[in-house]
């Protein structure tokens, strides 16, 4: 995982970033962050909940909620809520968004 251009080693799926710090399946695994964050994952995610953007390079199985634009290379089996763009494969659950959806298929 890589959080503001820092390369973060992690185990697990469900990640979230709530004020400065970033915790994985509940446990705190980093803290600090400062200013706008962006959250990039590689693998099948389960779960995200970031304030800024995030970029997902898999499949996701549940939900990324993000306060910015979110762009996944994979299909989404849950449910995508940005508060910017979406960009992303086939979606079984919904996509709420901010600005503009592109599903690509």
């Amino acid at each position: 995982m890589v959080i503001n251009g820092k390369s973060i080693s992690v185990t697990g799926n469900n990640i979230s970033v709530i004020n400065d710090k970033v915790y994985v399946d509940g446990k705190l695994v980093e803290e600090g962050l400062v200013g706008h964050i962006t959250v990039e994952f590689k693998g099948v995610l389960a779960n995200l909940k970031v304030s800024g953007a995030a970029n997902v390079v898999g499949n996701v199985q549940g939900y990324i909620d993000a306060g910015g634009s979110v762009s996944i290379t994979g299909n989404v089996d849950g449910n995508v809520d940005a508060g910017g763009s979406v960009t992303c494969g086939d979606v079984k659950g919904y996509v709420d968004a901010g600005g503009s959806v592109r599903i690509n298929k």
